[in-house]
């Protein structure tokens, strides 16, 4: 399966968008966001995986604020410096805003049978938290989230389910910010937070250093088991 390119309109401008659709030609929406290398080969597979499962997924290019058409990899120190110099001049708020066009976007698609999901990883993830607390998505997943304690203070903002998948050796994500997540989110009723102590951050991008089949396949059975519930 291959999905194709489309548009997505904001206020302040267009931006592409990588679509993929299920065989039965409809389905639930989910948004899938990005990592620090752009709407690269993993985040393409990972949303024609989405749309093999039934879903009609499409996965923004949020840094086009920036550099639009990123696609890099994880393979060489010149685009590991490239993807952190992309992270370090994003902004979130924008993102946050090009997401919610983006969940939009679906909605207004025929073959999208109306609820949309989010679901992010890395960089993603962090968005994912932010569709959670700004956006009116209906369901949001984040993997491996960075600075989501500095968020937490928009955590009473969180009105629909969010599932976050927490690397216990996280080399981003240190313990004290881990504890300040569950400290922050395990009182709230609509989120849930799995962790997986011996995985380190990226454990679901496969070809990548830290990658673990057997904890990405739970993390993924749990995210579909949770999409089901709440995007039907």
């Amino acid at each position: 399966m291959s999905g194709s390119e489309i548009t997505i309109s904001t206020p302040d401008g267009e931006f592409m968008g990588y679509l993929a659709k299920p065989a039965g030609g409809s389905g639930p929406g989910v948004v899938v966001i990005q990592e620090i290398f752009g709407v690269n080969q993993v985040m393409r597979e990972i949303t024609d995986d989405f749309a093999a499962k039934g879903f009609v997924a499409l996965c923004p290019d949020i840094f086009w604020r920036i550099e639009p058409g990123v696609n890099i990899t994880d393979q060489s120190k010149e685009e590991w410096d490239k993807a952190f110099s992309l992270f370090g001049q994003f902004d979130r708020d924008k993102g946050a805003e090009d997401i919610a066009a983006t969940i939009a976007t679906l909605r207004d698609m025929p073959e999208c049978t109306g609820k949309v999901g989010t679901v992010g990883f890395c960089l993603g993830g962090m968005m994912a938290y932010l569709s959670a607390t700004r956006t009116d998505a209906d369901a949001s997943v984040g993997y491996y989230g960075v600075n989501i304690p500095d968020l937490i203070g928009e955590a009473s903002n969180i009105s629909k389910p969010l599932m976050l998948h927490i690397a216990g050796k996280d080399s981003f994500v240190p313990p004290e910010m881990q504890q300040a997540m569950h400290a922050g989110l395990d009182s709230n009723p609509n989120c849930t937070l799995h962790d997986y102590p011996e995985q380190d951050h990226a454990f679901a991008r496969k070809g990548g250093e830290h990658y673990d089949a057997k904890a990405e396949a739970l993390a993924m059975d749990r995210t579909l088991a949770f999409f089901r519930d709440h995007l039907a």
